[in-house]
């Protein structure tokens, strides 16, 4: 299964979360709110079974954060499944 990106990056005035699987962009004014909302977004993701990996960029647009989740394996974790 092919990786999901989240990444919060600059914006003018603020900072947005991006994610494929949430449609629109979020937009938050503080980069702490930007990035507790994106590691919310990956965990909900992982636990969904996809694997994420989520960026953050500061001001001049370099990567300085990475986390990656993984996807749960729900056939693995609910003996009820095996």
């Amino acid at each position: 299964m092919q990786e999901q990106m989240v990444c919060v990056r600059p914006l003018a005035g603020g900072w947005s979360v991006e994610c494929a699987a949430a449609g629109e962009p979020l937009v938050f004014l503080s980069g702490a709110c930007a990035e507790e909302k994106a590691h919310g977004l990956a965990r909900c993701l992982a636990f969904l079974g996809r694997d994420v990996r989520l960026t953050v960029q500061d001001r001049s647009r370099q990567i300085v954060g990475e986390t990656r989740y993984a996807g749960r394996q729900w056939w693995r974790a609910d003996p009820a499944l095996a």
